[in-house]
């Protein structure tokens, strides 16, 4: 895949330091890599580095004086117009404004594949996320997790790797037998156990149960009947959401196949297994976790530490390099817990598991918080939200915030169709666009690579907005590095603001009699351009890219 415009060049800056290193002007040893940064002040040029005050406090060197030995070198490659030193080593770098419109022609060669990268190329990861019990209807917290999950398998996939997208079905224990029971309860018309499960949709589980099977009596078999409907109804509700699994892996199957004794033989192969009071332990304490873990009780039953154990010693033999658990906000006491395991397991807790922790998402409605679920009966559900606001603005509300903050949803904000709703916004921009070509077409203009002209574009303007495309790459990149999709988003945000000042003061189509020209078609390959970005974003959120609106 070619390079983009900013790592092109900062491929060329690397390649032109390294040719000074080698002459023995700078000490020490060439950098593995640039950071060029968009200026704040657009007088300072297209791009800025630091380089030469990391290079001099290796070298022991005056940093502008490495700074105008970089500036003659840089200044000789291909694009450069002008290379600056300011203050006491920055260096500003000015693109020759045709070579920076180049990158209309990258984005439209490569159109959905514009922004991917090779950054985990040959990582496998497993992700998972959601991972509820199927013992009734996903509720919010599933729900953000069920965006971002879904978003960042895609950011991870569009960086290079291998990512499998997994639901740990909790199909095993207590929860289970109470959910059985109290489906059982409903369907005779008897009240519900105490600590049982509640809310219509228990009721609805039971007409379900009965009308497939009038003959069922017990609760063993209400269990597993009410089981199977509650899964295929969560899976038809994620399906609804733009969120799909890979894998539907049961909790169960770890115990039917002897997968939960294979692991502790590995654990205690490994030497951190040990026996007291009749149970067996699992000696974390040993990796930091705050008390060792019982994997056998003294009864012979094993607990469910030995499902999570178990769980993550076949997730690696499986084959995969990072394991990513998407946990809610009372799963706190689970990050300890799971690396000093895969500490225990033999592997490197720091690279082979990740714990994500995901905070709580209120919901408000007429300037109330909604608590009350019709169907659950204590807390809204998936299915609810989407139906106030709709698949688009839920994902992308929910994906647009940092995972590890608290959120707020205002229904009556993702109703309206103005700026102050970002789904709205950010979709706006790309109909707008689509919109604009439509009539660009009906003109006669053509908006593809033929007869492509960068050097029209060298307004301001578009010199921004070229300069905001170039930086997708590398913001799918970090939100891939940092597990954060949330700066897709703010980065779209960001985009078709700038898109919408470039339309104020660029005029694509031509007004009256006014031919059409060359720089017309430029700026409509350059509007052609950011609609695929926008689209490329969007996609990676699991939102749609709308051709109207």
């Amino acid at each position: 895949m070619p390079a983009s415009l900013v790592d092109q060049l900062a491929a060329d800056i690397q390649l032109a330091i390294a040719g000074i290193f080698a002459t023995g002007a700078i000490t020490g040893q060439a950098p593995t890599s640039i950071v060029l940064e968009r200026p704040k002040n657009r007088d300072h040029g297209d791009y800025a580095t630091s380089i030469a005050l990391q290079l001099a406090k290796a070298a022991g060197q005056n940093p502008r004086d490495i700074a105008l030995l970089l500036q003659r070198e840089i200044v000789k490659i291909s694009g450069v117009t002008a290379v600056d030193v300011a203050g006491p080593g920055f260096i500003n770098i000015t693109l020759d404004r045709a070579n920076q419109a180049e990158l209309v022609r990258t984005i439209l060669t490569q159109r959905e594949r514009y922004g991917f990268g090779l950054a985990l190329q040959g990582i496998s990861i497993n992700l998972e996320f959601i991972s509820a019990n199927p013992t009734g209807p996903l509720h919010l917290g599933h729900t953000r997790w069920a965006a971002v999950g879904d978003s960042l398998g895609r950011v991870l996939a569009a960086a290079g790797a291998q990512v499998t997208r997994e639901f740990y079905i909790n199909d095993r224990g207590r929860q289970m037998e109470l959910f059985g029971q109290s489906v059982m309860a409903a369907a005779l018309g008897k009240s519900v156990p105490e600590d049982g499960y509640q809310g219509d949709y228990i009721n609805d589980l039971a007409r379900d149960v009965l009308t497939a099977n009038p003959q069922i009596t017990t609760a063993e078999d209400f269990r597993e009947a009410a089981y199977q409907i509650q899964l295929a109804q969560q899976q038809r509700v994620l399906q609804n959401f733009n969120t799909n699994f890979d894998v539907w892996f049961s909790e169960r199957s770890l115990h039917e196949s002897g997968a939960v004794e294979h692991g502790v033989d590995k654990l205690r192969a490994q030497g951190h297994i040990f026996e007291e009071a009749g149970a067996i332990w699992l000696r974390t304490t040993d990796f930091g976790d705050d008390k060792d873990r019982v994997i056998v009780k003294e009864d012979g039953d094993l607990t469910y530490f030995a499902s999570d154990t178990a769980y993550y010693i076949n997730k690696r033999e499986r084959g995969f390099d990072i394991c990513i658990y998407m946990l809610g906000a009372d799963h706190h006491g689970y990050i300890h817990r799971l690396k000093a395991t895969a500490a225990c397991a033999g592997d490197n807790p720091d690279y082979n598991v990740e714990i994500m922790i995901g905070q709580l998402v209120k919901i408000m409605e007429g300037g109330e918080e909604l608590k009350l679920s019709k169907r659950a009966g204590t807390i809204i559900t998936l299915e609810e939200l989407v139906e106030k606001v709709g698949v688009d603005a839920a994902r992308y509300t929910l994906i647009r915030y940092p995972v590890d903050t608290p959120m707020v949803m205002d229904v009556d904000v993702l109703r309206r169709n103005t700026n102050e709703n970002p789904v709205y916004y950010v979709q706006y921009a790309h109909a707008r666009i689509a919109a604009l070509l439509r009539n660009a077409a009906e003109l006669g203009i053509a908006s593809g690579l033929d007869g492509f002209s960068p050097a029209e574009l060298v307004h301001d303007r578009e010199n921004e907005l070229l300069a905001t495309l170039a930086q997708f790459p590398r913001i799918v990149a970090s939100a891939a590095e940092f597990r954060e999709p949330h700066r897709i988003a703010r980065y779209l945000e960001e985009l078709a603001g700038v898109y919408h000042g470039f339309y104020a003061d660029c005029r694509v189509l031509p007004l009256g009699d006014e031919a059409p020209g060359v720089v017309h078609s430029a700026r409509a390959a350059l509007c052609a351009a950011t609609r695929q970005v926008l689209a490329n974003g969007l996609d990676l959120l699991g939102v749609s890219a709308p051709e109207r609106m």
